[in-house]
């Protein structure tokens, strides 16, 4: 099966201290062999923050 199930981490809420947000997002691996980049909401932040792909 050609599709991943990936986690996504906040990339900015380490740097100020507060814990990262995380989501699962899924990727076609045929497809999509770069690490997914995803603008999400953080609840800790609240607002708006990058979130990157981790190793699972």
């Amino acid at each position: 099966m050609p599709r991943e199930t990936v986690i996504l981490e906040c990339t900015e809420a380490r740097k100020e201290g507060k814990p990262p947000s995380r989501y699962v997002s899924s990727r076609n691996k045929k497809l999509q062999t770069d690490p997914v980049e995803k603008r999400k909401y953080n609840r800790f932040l609240k607002r708006h923050t990058m979130h990157r792909e981790i190793k699972s």
